[in-house]
């Protein structure tokens, strides 16, 4: 962390006349306060931290709790002593209230209660970067910083009105902003948090509930507003608190992940989520590129994702007859009526693979309310779900189904791909055959993960199987050891012992948790409270399949919560949204007939303003009913396509 020696302001000889403490004195004064604050608060933050990490861990919801405890403190360790001063932006002076007021990167309060900094993101914050000549939101000045090393190197002051002059601007010929495009290129994409625009920051701090389009060519900031507005959200929408989601941000490529890497956490944040679309399967990474544009355009169209709800419907069919279910006790009818009863048992929405347990729960309930005999329902519930009969032929009637195996079969089966996408020509659908059925390509990663959310985890049932199995025989165990406790205890402390020792809670809290067998979660199946997505100019013919994403949108009321940035050619028309409830920014081309950035850099149009935004509503150009994936389909290659 950088602390104040003698001054935090290190200006170059040229800039003498900025130097001046009539100018600056103030700041300096302020600079020492937050020094020392600074230096408080990572003293408190590392003891706290310490603490934190010398406790028991404890198990379950405890350990959650703590392990969560120290990564923020850690994080915010990070960000404290990587920039120290450098923190503060700028500041901003009101014209009705003298006092500066200090924006920075994050909230600063010193022991006095005293705010040292407005953290960027807060709606007091918001002049800072919004207020122009034409709406200066209430400010007299506003004053910005370029730090070199932890000092200041320059600064720049706008007025906004006549008292704003008197004591305290020095003005410049041109604006921070201008001036940042002179700065050196580098591997990664440089701070621009303190030269935000006011119409970028307009999109940043834009209402969260419903989805939002970002328009622009390039240059115009698309990619500062779609990390800075992630920052944003997560500071300000309370639906990301209680673990109710995170958020997604989902850019075109690895090298751009690559350049933006560090913009999120210098703003605080390090929880999001950074993938390309190609991380969301675990076919996408050895994806090719389609080679044939047609196919590339069928695979595009959301219809066919749709088809992927007709492939696995093929899957779940009752049987037409009815069988007969043997027991060690009677043998038992199960009819066709039975079959079909049973395959309404799955609530609507669950997976296919996961709607298998439930299938064959509410079997064995059809089945043991039809028996007569005099048999222990455990006994005869087990029976039951061991017969292989019974589950043979449910495994021809609703098979596991592996979403590879499903889409696989669309590009090798014409009639099956036929019977799933009737509106599909002959042509067409012969098109969309390949004889190596599971050589992936990018157009095909939108299908699979339809088919795999569609289908759910094959495994689920397996895993839980054995869990089941493993806590069994724990509570087993647990229960000798409490027999021959309650059996060793004396008559006065024997009845609450045998209370305490026969209460289920007490069993379930003696099962080894950590024994049990579990899976890592899928980190990218969500649901995210919010998903943000950053589509390059080389990708804007072939957009982002925005469905993909949105089936990883937490559910709730209202409109889905992605929020797109769409890069287009300069003179290419308007992107769409679509998908209804859309609202959509449009920032203004830049870079024609001013002068550019060097490369790397946004190319802006030096000196326009651009705070005055259209949002549109437009209707959806499709629908996104987005689903996922038995009997062989291969049945069905003699039948005509």
């Amino acid at each position: 962390m950088s602390s104040v020696t003698t001054s935090a302001f290190n200006l170059p000889d040229r800039l003498a006349a900025k130097a001046d403490p009539a100018l600056i004195a103030d700041d300096e004064r302020h600079f020492a306060a937050m020094a020392e604050s600074l230096a408080q608060t990572i003293a408190e933050l590392s003891g706290r931290r310490d603490a934190e990490l010398k406790a028991p861990g404890g198990i379950g919801q405890k350990a959650l709790d703590r392990d969560m405890e120290i990564h923020r403190l850690t994080a915010r360790l990070r960000l404290l002593r990587r920039f120290g001063l450098d923190l503060c932006l700028g500041r901003i002076v009101g014209a009705d209230n003298p006092e500066p007021a200090y924006i920075g990167r994050l909230g600063l309060t010193d022991r006095a209660g005293r705010r040292l900094l407005i953290d960027w993101r807060s709606p007091a914050a918001e002049p800072f970067f919004g207020a122009t000549h034409a709406n200066p939101m209430g400010l007299a000045s506003r004053r910005r910083y370029r730090w070199t090393g932890g000092r200041i190197s320059d600064y720049w002051d706008e007025v906004f009105t006549p008292d704003g002059l008197e004591g305290h601007a020095a003005l410049d010929d041109q604006s921070a902003f201008i001036a940042s495009l002179g700065g050196s290129r580098s591997a990664r994409m440089r701070d621009v948090l303190g030269t935000i625009q006011a119409d970028q920051d307009a999109i940043i701090r834009a209402g969260s509930r419903g989805a939002l389009v970002v328009d622009g060519g390039p240059g115009t900031g698309k990619t500062v507003v779609a990390l800075h507005r992630t920052a944003y959200l997560l500071y300000s929408d309370p639906r990301l608190g209680h673990r109710r989601g995170g958020v997604l941000f989902v850019g075109p490529h690895q090298p751009y992940l690559a350049y933006v890497s560090d913009v999120l956490p210098s703003l605080g944040e390090e929880g999001v989520q950074t993938y390309t679309l190609r991380d969301l399967v675990p076919e996408g990474a050895a994806a090719a590129i389609e080679a044939d544009p047609e196919v590339a355009r069928l695979k595009s169209s959301a219809d066919l994702v749709k088809a992927i709800e007709s492939a696995v419907r093929f899957y779940e069919n009752p049987p037409a007859k009815g069988m007969t279910v043997e027991t060690h006790w009677s043998d038992i009818w199960l009819s066709s009526d039975d079959w079909a009863e049973a395959f309404d048992a799955p609530e609507p929405g669950t997976a296919h693979n996961e709607a298998r347990d439930q299938i064959l729960a509410e079997l064995v309930t059809i089945l043991m309310d039809k028996n007569d005999g005099d048999v222990p329902a455990d006994l005869f519930r087990k029976s039951l779900l061991q017969n292989r009969e019974l589950r043979a032929a449910l495994n021809r009637a609703w098979p596991l189904i592996e979403a590879p195996d499903l889409v696989g079969d669309l590009w090798s089966v014409p009639a099956y791909l036929r019977l799933c996408a009737p509106w599909l020509n002959p042509d067409e659908v012969q098109r969309l055959q390949r004889a190596d059925a599971q050589a992936w390509t990018v157009s095909d990663l939108p299908l699979l993960d339809a088919a795999r959310q569609r289908l759910g985890d094959p495994e689920a049932s397996r895993r839980q199987r054995q869990r089941d199995a493993v806590v069994a025989a724990e509570r087993e165990q647990m229960a000798r050891v409490v027999d021959d406790l309650i059996e060793a205890a004396d008559d006065e402390y024997g009845v609450g012992l045998v209370t305490m020792l026969r209460g289920e809670d007490f069993q379930d809290a003696l099962v080894d948790q950590a024994a049990l067998p579990n899976t890592d979660p899928d980190r990218l199946a969500g649901p995210f409270a919010h998903i943000v997505v950053d589509e390059a100019q080389e990708d804007a013919a072939a957009p982002v399949p925005i469905p993909e994403l949105h089936r990883r949108r937490r559910p709730g009321p209202g409109p889905a919560r992605i929020h797109r940035v769409v890069a287009r050619p300069p003179g290419a028309g308007r992107v769409r949204p679509d998908h209804p409830g859309f609202a959509e920014h449009q920032l203004p081309d830049a870079g024609r007939g001013h002068g550019g950035g060097r490369a790397g850099h946004p190319r802006r149009a030096p000196g326009r303003q651009r705070a005055h935004l259209h949002p549109q509503h437009r209707p959806p150009r499709r629908t996104w009913t987005c689903f996922g994936s038995g009997p062989d389909p291969r049945h069905l290659a003699g039948r005509a396509c």
